[in-house]
């Protein structure tokens, strides 16, 4: 045979050999049970079925607060020219105080000038009144004494009086004129004496007044140049607050103008914290008080600690994403302390809902579902055989086998896909 015609005749054989390995090759990746390179991948993609304690949990975010806090805000002061304080002392953030410390303090100076000037004004007006006393003293026995003369004065008329009868009757006239005089000069005196005496009252109650408004100005400014200094009420540790300037966020610092009732700092008691919470309404159902809680700190997160739901709001309040959502408050306590346990750190929280101590735990990944009926893939050998189970309770990522598979055995991971294949 030619040669051209013996290589003509092996091209339809080699084309046959070439769609018979690919052929192959596809079969392979199909079969779970086909051995080669797919074995490997499915090495990687297997589980051993334990026995522990399972746990269905609801992951939530919250922020950190302390259980006892409280807030430090600059005095509000009493008088005229209080609405700015300048701070000449502030204690270091995340120093540890006691009650009673000193922890910030804000220039007096003013509200010891202003005292000082009250109490001078005062003592000038303490002065003028007991100077207008004596000379009210001083008046009054005076016109006392003019009464006292025109009473005598009245008596002699009237004694006078008497000798009408014996007298001439021009004389006579003059004696009724003087008595008429008398009554007359009597009763001036006497409506003077009145009115001088409350014209004296009114102008002594000016002076008190103003003694009074001196008293109660000095009394004011030695309260306010009191409130200067602040002393922590509880014991805890400082957190300075923020304020917006120039443009950013920053920390009060000593030597800052603030306004009268701005807060300036926290104290709180880092040994009791919790997390505040905002749950959706389609999770409030599970959540009990008492249920137990792991909390993580976002900022650490190596950082764990024990909790527990200590609230959880009966009223809803409405969610900013929508006014649809409504959201519920929980407060979770947090037990133990550490430093970075710090408040306004956001937290996760594994909320436990229910436990199944020493059950037989798979991935959920590795159950298969075939109308009613759910299975595993358990390795026998080489190959992989689908096995029946009875389900227990199921979480997002783990599942309970209440019967049908043993502590131990090997099963396949991604069921779901090898399926789809």
């Amino acid at each position: 045979m030619p040669p051209r015609r013996r290589f003509r005749l092996w091209i339809p054989i080699a084309v046959l050999l070439v769609l018979a390995a690919m052929g192959a090759a596809m079969l392979s990746a199909r079969d779970p049970s086909s051995p080669g390179s797919g074995q490997s991948r499915r090495r990687q993609a297997t589980s051993t079925v334990e026995r522990r304690d399972f746990v269905r949990s609801i992951r939530l975010s919250g922020t950190v607060e302390a259980v006892d806090s409280t807030t430090i805000p600059a005095p509000r002061l009493r008088g005229p020219n209080t609405n700015s304080l300048v701070i000449t002392r502030l204690v270091r953030a995340g120093a540890a105080v006691r009650k009673g410390d000193l922890i910030v303090e804000f220039d007096r100076q003013t509200q010891l000038a202003a005292a000082l000037d009250r109490r001078a004004e005062l003592g000038d007006l303490e002065q003028q009144i007991r100077k207008r006393e004596a000379a009210e003293r001083a008046a009054r026995a005076k016109d006392e004494g003019e009464i006292l003369l025109a009473e005598s004065a009245l008596s002699r008329a009237k004694l006078e009086m008497l000798k009408n009868e014996m007298i001439p009757k021009i004389q006579a006239e003059k004696n009724q004129q003087a008595l008429e005089q008398a009554e007359a000069t009597l009763k001036q005196l006497r409506a003077t004496f009145d009115l001088k005496r409350k014209a004296a009252d009114a102008d002594l109650r000016i002076l008190q007044i103003r003694r009074d408004r001196a008293e109660n100005a000095m009394r004011q400014a030695e309260t306010n140049a009191e409130r200067m200094a602040v002393t922590a009420p509880i014991d805890g540790m400082a957190v300075i607050r923020t304020t917006w300037k120039t443009e950013t966020m920053t920390e009060i610092q000593e030597g800052e103008e603030v306004r009268a009732g701005v807060p300036v700092l926290d104290i709180v008691n880092p040994s009791k914290m919790r997390v505040r919470a905002r749950v959706n309404q389609a999770d409030i159902n599970d959540l009990r008080v008492d249920q137990k809680v792991r909390v993580g700190l976002d900022a650490y997160p190596d950082l764990t600690f024990d909790g527990r739901v200590a609230q959880v709001s009966p009223i809803a309040m409405g969610s900013t994403l929508s006014p649809k959502v409504r959201v519920y408050v929980v407060l979770i306590d947090i037990g133990g302390a550490h430093p970075n346990l710090m408040p306004d750190l956001t937290a996760s929280l594994d909320v436990e809902l229910a436990r199944a101590p020493g059950a037989i735990v798979v991935p959920r990944d590795a159950l298969g579902y075939d109308a009613e009926r759910v299975f595993v893939l358990v390795q026998r050998g080489s190959s992989f055989r689908d096995q029946d189970v009875t389900l227990g309770p199921v979480s997002t990522t783990e599942a309970v086998i209440a019967s049908g598979l043993a502590e131990g055995a090997v099963i396949a991971r991604h069921v779901a896909a090898r399926s789809l294949r």
